[in-house]
């Protein structure tokens, strides 16, 4: 019997399942989610306050993990990859999370760098929707651009925005905006293709659409104009704090960064010249669960060759690299 295949991935803000399965999709096999769960555990709040993830966030955590492991032995599955991202990556004590983390769950997680994030983001796009076009992952601590090859992974989430910025960006937005862009050299990916994946993504697809409940048919693939995300932003911003918390998407916490995120997306856009983009539910849980022969088809080329990092200009690159 074989057991179906499970992620787990432990974000900044959010802390994410994955059951899934191979089905055939319009002639082609395809990673098909059947369980989707979050556990909303900021552990990006701990690392802005502390610079690491204190005992009580922890426990919070392998609360959830555990509970995640029931729901994946209920269900015939079985976990093949956990991951942990940015929170994980820059706290000052990783190894005291990958032990919690690995006696919760009875399996041993990955910290992924930000080059390995990007990838895996892409990956699970493009083995649904070609290779041509960038991905952007906009998470709680990070954002990862890739096209292939080619990533570039920002220190810049949508919990880190609210941290630094509040709820709502105010006029000191627009200088934050100026400097942060003044790192970073986005040519490369610019009037291309773009997918947005991730949590504030999802959730702007589900405003935009008007969604009253998470549907991943319904989201995947759905074009959004410039414009639309305007509008969206718009109308979450007129909102109260309470009725924002009761529009579908914004539940379980998401509803204090979910504006930070959308500006964030809506500055990257316009750098990138983009006049629309699609809405992906798929990203870093789906692509952990690709084969070696599935990755070694989008990524064909030499081993030998580097990936490219491209983004950051010289004086920026040379800081992130300390």
């Amino acid at each position: 019997m074989n057991l179906l295949p499970a992620s787990i991935d432990i974000g900044s803000h959010s802390t994410l399942l994955l059951i899934a399965d191979w089905e055939t999709v319009e002639g082609r096999t395809r990673l098909v989610p059947k369980v989707q769960k979050i556990e909303v555990v900021k552990l990006g709040d701990d690392l802005h306050a502390h610079g690491e993830i204190g005992e009580e966030r922890l426990a919070e955590l392998t609360q959830a993990l555990v509970r995640f492991r029931q729901t994946v032995h209920a269900l015939g599955a079985k976990i093949e990859s956990v991951v942990m991202t940015e929170a994980v990556r820059k706290s000052a004590h990783p190894e005291i999370v990958s032990a919690a983390v690995e006696k919760a769950l009875w399996v041993a997680p990955r910290i992924l760098d930000g080059l390995e994030e990007a990838r895996f983001s892409w990956a699970a796009v493009a083995h649904w929707h070609g290779t041509d076009q960038v991905t952007i992952d906009v998470g709680g601590g990070s954002t990862e651009l890739s096209q292939g090859r080619d990533f570039l992974s920002i220190p810049v989430g949508a919990l880190r925005l609210k941290n630094e910025l509040g709820v709502i960006p105010g006029p000191e937005y627009k200088k934050w905006s100026k400097e942060t862009f003044a790192e970073l050299e986005l040519k490369p990916y610019a009037k291309k293709p773009v997918t947005l994946v991730g949590g504030t993504a999802v959730a702007l697809g589900m405003l935009h659409l008007g969604l009253n409940k998470y549907e991943w048919q319904a989201l995947e693939g759905v074009d959004i104009s410039m414009d639309d995300l305007g509008k969206v932003i718009q109308r979450v911003c007129d909102l109260s704090k309470e009725l924002r918390t009761q529009l579908p998407g914004l539940e379980n916490g998401r509803s204090e960064v979910i504006i930070c995120g959308m500006f964030w997306i809506r500055s990257l856009l316009e750098k990138m010249k983009v006049e629309h983009f699609r809405i992906s539910t798929l990203g870093l849980r789906f692509g952990v669960l690709l084969s070696e022969p599935i990755m070694a088809e989008l990524f064909p080329a030499p081993k030998e060759e580097a990936p490219r990092k491209f983004g950051f200009k010289k004086k920026a690159a040379e800081s992130a690299n300390q």
